[in-house]
């Protein structure tokens, strides 16, 4: 059974694991050299940068159970302003990220309906993020939801340059 709730600095050690394994399984196959990886979970996903980023009034964290178990997260960063969106009261969509072996069950949907209730109650415009090029289950996912390709960027992890879509979703009609 699905429970999703808002994160407190208790969840960070969940959320730190959560990351590292998330991220691997996305990813990881992608890395040349592993060293690169290992230092960018230190810098990324250490229980402290979590605990730490969970206490901004920027950030937003919900955690996703099922049967009680972490399966997944999410995160709402408010107040994110970026050259691609054209909203005053933006925010950003930075992370939805679900155990492999859960993905069919929903519980991405699941976060992302709680972030973006979340980002509406609070008066934001529109929402944005950045998926990985090469992600196609999640450009799909994101097309599907409503989000429309506004750009493009790069992104530098050690040796390796991942090109990313930047996509964004109106929260309100303007």
């Amino acid at each position: 059974m699905l429970k999703i709730r808002k994160a407190s600095k208790n969840d960070a050690a969940s959320i730190a694991l959560l990351g590292r394994i998330t991220f691997n399984e996305s990813f990881g196959h992608l890395f040349r050299d592993k060293n690169d990886l290992s230092q960018y979970h230190l810098r990324t996903f250490s229980v402290n940068k979590i605990k730490s980023s969970v206490q901004k009034r920027e950030n937003i964290y919900w955690v996703a159970f099922w049967d009680d178990l972490p399966v997944g997260y999410a995160k709402l960063k408010l107040n994110s302003q970026s050259d691609f969106p054209d909203s005053v009261q933006v925010c950003q969509l930075q992370k939805i990220y679900v155990l492999k072996d859960f993905l069919s069950m929903k519980i991405g949907l699941n976060l992302q309906e709680e972030l973006l209730n979340e980002a509406r109650s609070l008066g934001n415009e529109s929402i944005w993020l950045s998926v990985w090029d090469g992600n196609s289950r999640a450009i799909r996912f994101y097309e599907k939801n409503g989000f429309d390709k506004i750009g493009a960027h790069d992104f530098q992890i050690g040796k390796e340059n991942f090109d990313f879509i930047v996509m964004a979703k109106q929260l309100v009609e303007k």
